[in-house]
């Protein structure tokens, strides 16, 4: 995708929404809340929506996975997207909260979760033993001469680590995925609210690793082919290593709702999965559903 500008467009898109009715009032709004990794994705889609359906009026906000998922099970959206599974307490509260109806979800694309670094580390490939012990409490790696970088790298000393917030489903989903549901981060990672400003961060730190959203690289940054085990060859996250299953740290990106979605926003969601909906996921650098798209 054309990174920062795209980005810029559909965040721009989500305030105009706001700012000419789009965060309430109109009939037939449908209030999306949720995953900061899908932000610029669901704003997209709510633009295009518009132009399509000028009588829907889509309303977008971040926030984080948990924040979205709270706001569904207290009634305050019809959408929650979420970068990580619904937990069964989760689950639970929305048939409490919605006189027993259930969760539904939608998978709506994928996401290979990349590894990022400084475009002038001359690391190119990583490990996720390696991004365990670089992540996890008590971790072993701490510095890059770990990885016997060349004399005179422009990346030397004290690893830099750059996590998320843990309203975040990319938090948790990175946590189980790369460092199992019994380890915890080390505490002093730096905390980014989204992944653009991990990729921002990152690109003003010569020292710093960080994870987050493919679809969010800069020229400020690169991305590491990930192995699962060391010494195994590293695989780049593309849309066709994410669709096959070979890159190892691959996540759907979901939708949920209360109950199975009726009228605008069953007209809105199947949109989503048209061939035009997946076409805008892959236009802005995440993985459609399907290969053909």
């Amino acid at each position: 995708m054309e990174d920062l500008k795209t980005w810029t467009r559909y965040a721009l898109v989500g305030c105009l929404l706001c700012a000419g009715g789009g965060c309430g009032g109109r009939t037939g709004d449908i209030r999306v809340d949720g995953s900061n990794t899908m932000v610029t994705l669901a704003q997209a889609w709510a633009e295009r929506y518009g132009e399509i359906r000028p009588d829907v009026s889509v309303q977008v906000s971040g926030g984080g996975s948990g924040v979205g998922i709270a706001s569904l099970i207290d009634g305050m959206c019809d959408v929650a997207n979420a970068s990580r599974e619904m937990k069964d307490e989760e689950k639970d509260r929305v048939k409490a909260n919605h006189d027993g109806k259930e969760a539904k979800e939608l998978i709506a694309s994928y996401d290979a979760l990349a590894v990022y670094v400084h475009k002038d580390n001359p690391l190119d490939s990583i490990s996720i033993e390696e991004l365990a012990e670089i992540y996890g409490d008590g971790g072993k790696i701490t510095d890059w001469s770990a990885f016997g970088l060349p004399a005179g790298s422009p990346t030397k000393g004290a690893i830099a680590v750059v996590s998320r917030q843990n309203s975040s489903g990319t938090f948790f989903y990175f946590r189980e995925a790369v460092l199992g549901k019994e380890r915890d981060y080390r505490l002093d990672a730096v905390k980014m609210n989204g992944s653009k400003d991990v990729v921002t961060h990152v690109s003003n730190t010569p020292a710093a690793i960080a994870y987050g959203s493919m679809g969010y690289a800069t020229g400020g940054v690169k991305i590491l082919r990930v192995s699962a085990k060391k010494g195994e060859p590293g695989i780049e996250p593309t849309v066709e290593h994410t669709q096959d299953g070979t890159y190892p740290i691959t996540r759907p990106l979901r939708i949920y709702t209360v109950g199975e979605p009726t009228g605008k926003l069953k007209e809105y969601l199947d949109w989503i999965l048209s061939p035009e909906g997946q076409k805008i996921v892959l236009d802005l650098g995440y993985v459609p559903l399907e290969k053909d798209e």
